[in-house]
This record gives C-alpha cells, sequence and structure tokens, in this order.
C-alpha cells in the first residue's frame, strides 16, 4: 500500500542518510520503525519520581534521626500552619 506522510525536513534528511548508511531504502528503515513501535508491549510511561529515586534513597546520612519517631517534633507538629497562611 502507499500512502503519504509529512515530516519535518531535517527529519526527513537525517532518516534518508541513515537509510544510505545502512545501505536500505528509506522505505524499509519507515517500515522498521513502525514495526518496532507497533511491537512494544507496553505504552511509554514517565517514570515517577519515587522511581527516579529509587538508587538513591538513604545514600546520604544527615545525622537527623527520623523525625516521625520524636516526640518532641511531633508535639509541635502543624501548630504554626494557621499563622503562616
Amino acid at each position: 500500500m502507499k500512502t503519504t506522510i509529512e515530516m519535518p525536513d531535517d527529519l526527513y534528511r537525517a532518516a534518508k542518510a541513515e537509510a544510505a548508511l545502512r545501505g536500505r531504502k528509506l522505505k524499509d528503515l519507515i517500515e522498521e520503525g513502525l514495526r518496532l513501535v507497533l511491537a512494544s508491549s507496553r505504552p511509554h510511561r514517565r517514570p515517577t519520581l519515587a522511581q527516579l529515586m529509587k538508587n538513591a534513597r538513604g545514600m546520604i546520612d544527615s545525622g537527623i534521626p527520623d523525625l516521625g519517631s520524636n516526640p518532641a517534633y511531633l508535639a509541635s507538629l502543624g501548630r504554626n500552619a494557621r499563622r503562616n497562611r
């Protein structure tokens, strides 16, 4: 089947050059790219912040104990929230 597509000039030139370097026709390169995209089993999703920071967790020891288990910190938690509005 024949079809017409529109693409930016710079993308066309880069694709045409890549096809030539591979000794292939541009249509073959485009077909391969479409097959790769369609064969991917999952849609591309941006990683969450938690996923990005997964390997960095616990890397720095600040010397401050866990504030969530500090009764003095928890006693005053939220008291200044109304004043700062």
